[in-house]
């Protein structure tokens, strides 16, 4: 017997619904999405034996008794349920006799309960912001330095390839999950479906280190934005104040710096690269121990407010600078300029990242057969606002363009108005999504061993992971690199290679998959390989 999924219009184009909302994109990870047993089989899973190992039921045994009770149960009891309502409330002999009205008034309750469950789904327009707005993060800060690592013309051609790379790759785990998955689906539940146990716990893994990459990223900028709004607010009574200008610094020069990238520190107990990060910690790992989370997540809407000050902020430094292009170096001399190329790949491929929640997300949308148009769109917005960021910042700025930052608000002397709203604003928000991003690496680390879920370990996980981001604040203190290796490693596994096998798998149980098709799903892999590989070649 073939159980075959409903569908208006065609079963390609359609995925099971999900309540979970995505207005908060932190919450995804730490959902059961991750979790077998919410994941249904499609009808072609069950045409091979390579799933019919598990620790309980075998994924064919699942599938067959999931397609029973969706075709059988749903019925009884819904016509006996309606017996019995629709009996008790008259006093006929049984359904023969039932008057219209009776059967109408069932029927719009019905209805009723069809149109609430709708309005639980988000429209396009939300679907395709909070896309937008869960893309969006630390690395608009380091954009115009990738550009200017890259070239300008090289950067321009790979923001379009990754953005569309990335988008692609997306989509086809989309399209995976509505032909082997359900609603409670994930990437992680997918792999152990179609690829098996040890490619879900690799999906677990890299997933993990994704995350612990965000968390060192964010103690870097959480010691800068205190340790200059701190300064700001000690230098803010005196007269004795330093300006230039141009309100614009060098770092890297040292007519305004002692030593390349390290700044004057004002006292030997309150230093950037020393002090600040441990005070920090102070701050920090007492939010860490909070059982509930759920508190941070009403300060989210500040990512959204973040990012277009940010743009503001880009917009308005771009017109009071002017374009100032005579020092442009087009950079792509040889191998010399694919290595530094390789800067701005490895960070887009962070930059685009959301392949591990992609499937809530679009899963949420209240017009399934829509998604890849706003999948679509949701990306192009990425892509604009990355490219506006990152190409108005470095054709405006009117230093040397070599002196611009992996954090474009150092390049900005510390009493600039502007700068120092950004900052407070950034320092607010980092310090409530910081949080919430250790939950989800807790989450994460029990999923992959036992032990991460045992008593005690919580403050065990907090710990490390506070001492690694102070250690990786007063040690490697560059954003910018951080960002390329962890996009570069992960990239290369949830980007392109997870969808790539994870398409092919499908496409050979449906019995479509040709060599054209193994040939182009392999170079994308290649392509994250190559990519992975050049980070360690740049100077």
């Amino acid at each position: 017997m073939r159980f075959k999924r409903n569908s208006t219009q065609n079963s390609e184009d359609n995925s099971a619904a999900t309540s979970i909302e995505t207005s908060n994109s932190f919450g995804i990870f730490d959902s059961d999405c991750s979790d077998f047993s919410g994941c249904q089989c499609g009808e072609d899973i069950k045409q091979t034996k390579s799933y019919s190992k598990t620790r309980t039921k075998s994924c064919a045994t699942l599938c067959l008794q999931n397609a029973i009770d969706r075709e059988t149960y749903p019925l009884l009891l819904g016509t006996k349920n309606n017996y019995k309502t629709l009996s008790s409330s008259t006093d006929t002999l049984g359904p023969a006799e039932l008057s219209g009205k009776e059967i109408m008034a069932t029927y719009q309750k019905t209805l009723e309960r069809s149109v609430k469950f709708d309005k639980n789904k988000q429209s396009s327009l939300v679907t395709i912001f909070s896309i937008w707005s869960t893309i969006m993060g630390s690395s608009l800060l380091t954009m115009a330095w990738g550009v200017e690592r890259a070239g300008l013309p090289a950067a321009l051609l790979l923001l379009t390839v990754m953005a569309g790379l990335c988008l692609y790759t997306a989509y086809i785990l989309i399209r995976v999950n509505a032909h082997h998955g359900s609603s409670t689906c994930e990437v992680p539940a997918l792999c152990l479906l179609l690829l098996g146990r040890w490619w879900s716990r690799i999906a677990h893994a890299f997933s993990l280190l994704v995350l612990l990459g965000a968390t060192l990223v964010y103690w870097l900028l959480m010691a800068n934005f205190l340790f200059y709004t701190v300064n700001y607010f000690m230098d803010v009574s005196t007269s004795n104040q330093t300006t230039y200008d141009t309100n614009l610094v060098c770092p890297k020069h040292e007519v305004f710096m002692t030593s390349p990238q390290t700044p004057q520190d004002p006292s030997p107990y309150w230093g950037l690269h020393t002090t600040v990060p441990v005070y920090v910690a102070l701050i920090m790992f007492p939010l860490l121990c909070f059982k509930n989370v759920t508190f941070f997540t009403r300060f989210t809407s500040f990512g959204t407010l973040s990012v277009m000050y940010l743009l503001l902020f880009v917009i308005v430094k771009g017109w009071m600078w002017g374009i100032n292009l005579k020092s442009i170096d087009i950079k792509w001399e040889g191998l010399h300029g694919a290595r530094n190329a390789a800067v701005l790949s490895g960070m887009l491929a962070l930059s685009f990242y959301i392949h591990n929640i992609i499937i809530t997300i679009m899963n949420n949308n209240a017009r399934q057969e829509k998604n890849g148009r706003d999948l679509t769109i949701a990306f192009l917005l990425v892509t604009v606002t990355y490219t506006l960021v990152g190409t108005v910042f470095f054709i405006c700025f009117p230093l040397e363009k070599n002196c611009i930052e992996d954090n474009i608000l150092n390049n900005f002397e510390k009493h600039d108005v502007m700068t120092v709203i950004a900052r407070m604003l950034l320092l607010f928000q980092v310090m409530t999504v910081y949080p919430l991003v250790v939950c989800l690496v807790r989450a994460e680390a029990a999923r992959l061993h036992s032990l991460a879920s045992a008593r005690g370990a919580d403050l065990v996980i907090n710990g490390s992971v506070v001492v690694a981001c102070i250690v990786v604040a007063c040690i490697c203190p560059y954003i910018g690199t951080i960002i390329r290796y962890t996009g570069a490693v992960s990239g290369l596994v949830h980007v392109f290679a997870l969808p790539s096998l994870l398409h092919m798998r499908s496409l050979q149980l449906r019995g479509k998959l040709n060599s054209i098709k193994i040939i182009f799903y392999f170079a994308i892999i290649m392509f994250g390989t190559v990519n992975l590989l050049m980070q360690f070649f740049i100077p």
